[in-house]
């Protein structure tokens, strides 16, 4: 919660802008996104609601993609609720105010989800990738350009690797154990810088992508309905930038083969482009290393969140994570590439 301002700040935007008056405010430790902090907001009346905060006030477009799938008749999302004066988002100070109704459930993290729920998320995915998304919010929403910008980052932490190691100790444990795994580090940025230079003359198709589509972003209710949630960040891009998450291990969850099974009876008959879904694994991992680092050497967290932050660092490390995985999908897109 680093820089975030305090409950009784919240609650009175709440009562402001949303005619919400909460009694209680609870910080909820979800998701890894350090530029957003979340919430539950009890009201006197027993009613409960979601509130998240974005640093910034750049992410209006969350909102306009949320309508066109409350139009396209997505109906796994959870539409937020309006302001007073009537809008989706409020800005207050250097930060944008997002509430939706409270929903009780668990995400995909500590959720295995159920042979159905595989089912319904892979449909409801082929029916996001398949909306015809208009000019004006086309024009809105980023499109993927293969950026070098997280590869560049995490090469500009090499020189730290040939210091010596002092300072704080969490800092001290994350550069100790990039030393041991610098090989691995060098060579997903590499591969990922290899690959996107493979890609970048091909012209595969833009559709709407969630681009963040993990274990984390899946709200399953007490009723076992899953919601995809978290529409913060949208990109225009290949399919794959979502199909990524599928049997890809974000979060040592999502990476076994009947899971992808199930999703894809949903999803239906789709053509996959082996080399971006390896590239976007080996970038995904590249811009987490990024972050994290950030988060770790150059910022004053409290301790115990350093701690989870350096937990989710080194998890992605694991037998089976996601650079196993990441290495693994490029093995196979490079066997069928020489068959």
């Amino acid at each position: 919660m680093n820089n975030f301002p305090p409950n009784q700040y919240i609650m009175d935007c709440l009562k402001t802008y949303y005619g919400i008056e909460a009694v209680t405010l609870t910080y909820l430790s979800l998701g890894a996104d350090m530029d957003a902090s979340v919430y539950k907001a009890d009201t006197q009346k027993g009613r409960s609601y979601f509130v998240k905060l974005k640093r910034g006030h750049h992410h209006d477009i969350s909102t306009a993609i949320m309508e066109l799938l409350q139009y396209a008749k997505i109906q796994q999302i959870i539409p937020p609720i309006k302001t007073i004066q009537g809008l989706l988002t409020q800005h207050s100070d250097n930060f944008t105010f997002i509430v939706y109704p409270f929903v009780e459930g668990q995400d995909g993290f500590s959720h295995s989800l159920t042979d159905e729920q595989w089912f319904i998320l892979g449909k409801t995915l082929r029916q996001i990738h398949e909306i015809d998304v208009p000019s004006p919010i086309q024009h809105r929403i980023r499109r993927e350009i293969y950026s070098s910008k997280w590869r560049e980052a995490v090469r500009s932490f090499y020189p730290h690797l040939e210091a010596e190691v002092t300072g704080d100790p969490m800092a001290v444990k994350l550069l100790i154990f990039m030393k041991d795994n610098r090989k691995i580090i060098e060579r997903l940025v590499a591969r990922a810088e290899q690959l996107a230079q493979k890609i970048h003359n091909e012209s595969p198709k833009f559709v709407l992508c969630h681009a963040d589509i993990h274990g984390g972003n899946i709200l399953i209710d007490k009723n076992n309905n899953p919601y995809i949630v978290d529409w913060d960040d949208p990109i225009m891009a290949p399919k794959e930038r979502d199909l990524m998450f599928i049997g890809g291990g974000v979060g040592n969850v999502w990476n076994k083969p009947l899971e992808e099974a199930l999703f894809y009876k949903g999803y239906g008959d789709t053509a996959i482009n082996r080399t971006l879904l390896a590239y976007y694994r080996h970038e995904r991992i590249v811009e987490d290393i990024a972050l994290y680092c950030q988060s770790l050497l150059f910022t004053t967290e409290k301790h115990e969140d350093k701690l989870e932050i350096y937990e989710h660092f080194i998890s992605m490390f694991v037998s089976r994570g996601v650079v196993d995985i990441a290495f693994e999908t490029d093995e196979i897109s490079r066997s069928m590439t020489e068959y």
